[in-house]
């Protein structure tokens, strides 16, 4: 039976269209994807490198500190397996008896007592919305699965990390303003997601969406070659 390596984005296209999904891995037929912008990893470089000062003094920044939500926590201070948990082609990895893998790659790492805590940075060009944070419940859960599956203790909840530029001072810095989000996860609902994936894959084709466009796109390639 073939295995799988399967990410938070893999399920994420699982849910938008089973069928994509299956093409992907069974068949290589890859949906196009445009550009990705560089500001938002250029972001998530400097971010990193900004909590790792603090890290390494023993501290939280400003953005935790002046939280009460944070009290009491520090940031994960195992410097060489942080680099390997954030490292998108390593990350957190658990792998089931078949052969199958999981893994997700996270920004950073809190601890309070012997729990970890999950703390995802987001930036964004305009204020939450109601429904922003819910967006990425998927990629804690999933991450949290994952600490949980490799022997840690996890508390049941996760952080999101928003930054939003504010203004542009008259020297050229931007300033953001900064919002911290508290997620609920639930390790279970991530491992039922990867299951149903997987089951999908050892199936046989879906039938295509009629609301995805790319499925429409691969018949239409596929009846002109």
């Amino acid at each position: 039976m073939k295995t799988y390596k399967l990410s938070p984005s893999a399920l994420t296209l699982f849910e938008e269209c089973p069928r994509c999904f299956w093409l992907h891995y069974n068949q290589g037929v890859r949906r196009p994807s445009g550009p990705f912008p560089s500001l938002p990893s250029g972001m998530d470089r400097i971010l990193k490198q900004h909590f790792d000062k603090f890290m390494k003094r023993g501290e939280l920044p400003p953005e935790l500190q002046e939280n009460k939500e944070c009290e009491g926590m520090k940031l994960f201070d195992d410097v060489e397996l942080l680099e390997i948990w954030r490292n998108n082609r390593k990350g957190i990895v658990f792998e089931d008896s078949k052969g199958n893998v999981l893994h997700g790659a996270v920004d950073n790492v809190l601890v309070k007592g012997k729990k970890l805590i999950v703390l995802d940075y987001k930036t964004r060009g305009f204020p939450l919305k109601e429904d922003t944070a819910e967006h990425y419940q998927k990629q804690l859960d999933i991450y949290c699965f994952l600490l949980r599956k490799n022997g840690y203790e996890v508390e049941d909840f996760g952080f999101l990390l928003f930054y939003v530029p504010k203004e542009v001072l008259e020297t050229g810095e931007v300033i953001f303003d900064t919002e911290l989000v508290k997620m609920k996860v639930d390790e279970k609902r991530a491992e039922k997601l990867w299951k149903k994936a997987l089951k999908l894959l050892n199936s046989k084709c879906p039938e295509k969406d009629e609301e995805c466009v790319w499925c429409k796109l691969v018949e239409a390639e596929v009846r002109g070659s």
